[in-house]
């Protein structure tokens, strides 16, 4: 009881809770035993928690699970087991598991509300390595940017963009957002709209165009190229040529497919319109015959 009336007033003069008080009441009965058993407890925990992770370690490398899962589910996993050390040796040095419990729960509430828009940003992450919408190397798009993914935080995923710039992309904004990724299906469609004189017969202009496909490097035959009319313009017909190449040449064949095309319109006599007017000057008869 005097301890108890003791530790009461200590509460009350520093301000700080029940919870608290008791902890600081339990220090005052510790002994050289319950100590050197704790130590010993201690030390046992330690060693069971580096087999278990060990143990877990193992488990977790399948192909099938990301490096970067497997570490931060190893991490998690050490954080839970240092907890229950934690309340096992205080359970053995004879403080209250309530109060810890209590302790801990207020400072995990100071520590959610101090940091919860890195909370929002590491379970993005999390939803990003477990659902893989994209890998390291991919070329993705989202609402605000597009760029390679070069690397996948917790907390950021890194993008490189076609200009050179890296772009940190917060896991939150990322995993909420709509993401297109050009690379996983492993090949990409060429679209290129191209317009020709109404005095140019379509399956001419449809043969100038397969041919500039044909003269193109690493455009694949499987699906096959084509060539389709879209549009009836005022001063030209629309054509769209369709082809397709692997992820890693695909701007080669962009580019590469406009040059040839422009190449076998000039060879095939083929006529590339474009925006002009043409002003008609008609005289004044009126005028003419006074």
């Amino acid at each position: 009881m005097e301890k108890l009336s003791l530790a009461i007033p200590e509460a009350e003069l520093s301000g700080e809770g029940s919870g608290l008080s008791a902890l600081l009441a339990n220090f005052k009965t510790f002994t050289l035993e319950k100590v050197f058993y704790s130590l010993l407890l201690l030390l046992l925990c330690l060693i069971v928690i580096r087999i278990l992770t060990r143990i877990v370690g193992r488990l977790l490398t399948h192909p099938r699970i990301d490096s970067r899962m497997r570490r931060y589910l190893l991490a998690a996993l050490k954080v839970l087991l240092y907890i229950i050390t934690v309340l096992i040796v205080a359970d053995t040095l004879g403080i209250p598991m309530t109060s810890l419990l209590a302790l801990f729960s207020v400072l995990g509430l100071a520590v959610s509300l101090a940091v919860q828009d890195i909370l929002s940003n590491v379970a993005g992450g999390l939803v990003i390595l477990f659902s893989k919408p994209f890998q390291i190397g991919d070329y993705i798009e989202t609402d605000q940017c597009a760029g390679t993914v070069v690397s996948i935080d917790l907390i950021h995923t890194k993008l490189d963009t076609f200009n050179g710039q890296r772009v940190m992309m917060p896991n939150s904004a990322l995993s909420g957002s709509k993401i297109t990724n050009f690379t996983q299906l492993g090949t990409r469609r060429i679209d290129h709209t191209i317009t020709a004189s109404y005095d140019d017969a379509i399956p001419a202009v449809r043969s100038a165009c397969l041919l500039a496909v044909a003269r193109t490097e690493h455009v694949l035959q499987d699906p096959a190229p084509a060539v389709v009319v879209t549009a009836y313009g005022e001063s030209a017909i629309e054509y769209h040529v369709r082809c397709w190449s692997d992820v890693d040449h695909y701007w080669d064949v962009y580019s590469g497919l406009l040059e040839n095309i422009k190449a076998c319109f000039d060879e095939r006599g083929v006529t590339m319109t474009y925006n002009h007017l043409n002003v008609h000057i008609v005289e004044n008869l009126t005028e003419a015959k006074t």
